[in-house]
């Protein structure tokens, strides 16, 4: 059963409860009004008639004007004398020998009851007479009900007739509605599909109707995820493009060096040469693996207390060496900063960019690093003087195998555009983060920021 034809069936059967419910209360509230209207008559009527009643010698009530009463109120009228005789009757009933209400003719109180009698429906008032402190007899007056039934039939069938109407309106409007309300899911159905069938992530489903209703909210969810599968699977794409270009080099290598061994023998420069490629291939895998543990969130962590300003003095003496004559290391300034965290992923990180500031800085150029606090953050600035990195490039510099158009050239000293993405995220394992600004021909600032501990 589809979704429109049970909604369709909920729906119309809601009303038709509802209107089940008013209908009947309609039913009996209209009938006890009638009948509580129909008593006050019968009330009434007694009371005409002791009025115009006078007491005879022996203690009996003398009634007086029961036609005139009859023809001015349909009401009919039995008096029975305190010995149970028939004294008086009116006009209209006179074919009656028996009491109308025979249960209630000895009753102490006045009784209201309905009785069916010669295929006719009675309402009938039996009130007892006092005349002088001793029964006088009983007074019953009726109405005939046949009338009130008639309404009541006719009222049920109208109801009845009304309630169906209703449903059948309401679930035809409720198909209508509700398959209007649902033809943009059948969009994303068919979308999903095509999407499946060609493989295209790029296309959206189209909506025009209300932003932030759930229909709305659901397409705009579903765009989302689609716009997220197509960078998922671009990157995806590019991942394995890149690694198949830095793989490619060191095989050829490695392949090239090994066919010379085997036409001329070994040689000190080729073995060199294939050990080089290996260990960068060595690399590249250790940098992979370090990479999918941290974005699964399994990255093994040493965590202790770690003396940021003695590890960050530590980096800025290695990397002197690294640099040379080619770069100034300058550190500006240098806070007492203790933190918990894992000493060796965090030296990695600030070995990784220091050792691309070097890497893009002009010979003679300066790269400056910093350690201070900024309120709850340890803050470690690098600053360099190199060209910079564009605008449109800053976006991805921590996605893997990343590189700038103009560093797209390979080197045996070059790294793999793995060490920003390792950064990233052994910064964020940290509850850190990282941020660039960067200027082209006026160089590039990293800001790592990395939770202090409780003092």
């Amino acid at each position: 059963m589809s979704l429109r034809l049970r909604l369709t069936l909920l729906y119309t059967s809601m009303l038709g409860g509802i209107l089940l419910v008013f209908g009947t209360l309609i039913y009996f509230l209209v009938g006890d009004f009638l009948v509580n209207q129909i008593d006050r008559t019968l009330a009434n009527t007694v009371k005409n008639i002791l009025a115009n009643a006078r007491v005879t010698t022996t203690g009996d009530l003398n009634m007086l004007n029961l036609a005139a009463l009859e023809m001015s109120t349909s009401v009919h009228v039995q008096y029975w004398d305190w010995r149970g005789n028939l004294k008086m009757v009116s006009p209209g009933i006179s074919e009656f020998e028996q009491p109308l209400d025979e249960q209630s003719l000895l009753s102490p109180r006045p009784v209201y009851r309905h009785v069916y009698s010669r295929q006719v429906h009675w309402r009938v008032l039996t009130a007892p007479l006092v005349a002088d402190n001793r029964p006088a007899g009983v007074v019953q007056v009726a109405t005939n009900l046949n009338i009130l039934d008639s309404i009541q039939r006719t009222l049920l069938v109208l109801l009845i007739f009304l309630t169906v109407f209703s449903m059948v309106v309401a679930a035809v409007a409720s198909w209508l509605s509700i398959g209007q309300a649902l033809a943009p899911l059948q969009t994303v159905t068919r979308t999903a599909e095509q999407i499946t069938r060609a493989d295209d992530l790029s296309r959206r489903i189209p909506y025009s109707g209300p932003e932030h209703d759930e229909i709305g909210t659901l397409i705009r969810a579903f765009n989302r995820t689609f716009e997220r599968l197509e960078t998922l699977f671009t990157a995806q794409q590019r991942f394995l493009a890149d690694v198949s270009h830095e793989l490619r080099t060191p095989l050829t290598v490695i392949k090239g060096n090994a066919d010379l061994i085997r036409k001329i023998g070994p040689d000190e420069e080729s073995l060199n040469s294939i050990k080089d490629e290996a260990d960068r291939l060595t690399r590249m895998v250790e940098d992979l693996l370090l990479l999918a543990q941290a974005e699964s969130g399994k990255l093994p962590l040493n965590l202790r207390t770690v003396m940021l300003d003695e590890l960050l003095t530590d980096v800025f003496q290695e990397m002197r060496v690294l640099a040379g004559d080619k770069v100034h290391l300058k550190l500006t300034e240098i806070d007492q900063v203790t933190l918990s965290g894992d000493r060796d992923r965090l030296k990695q990180v600030f070995i990784n960019l220091i050792a691309n500031a070097i890497h893009y800085s002009p010979i003679g150029g300066d790269v400056y690093i910093g350690l201070s606090r900024s309120q709850e953050m340890a803050r470690v600035i690098i600053r360099d003087m190199g060209p910079g990195i564009p605008a449109k490039d800053l976006p991805h510099i921590f996605d893997r195998f990343y590189r700038g158009e103009k560093s797209r050239t390979r080197s045996k000293t070059s790294g793999f555009g793995l060490g920003l993405s390792i950064a990233y995220f052994l910064v964020d394992a940290h509850g850190g983060r990282i941020e660039v600004n960067s200027q082209e021909g006026r160089g590039t600032t990293f800001a790592v920021y990395l939770p202090l501990s409780a003092e």
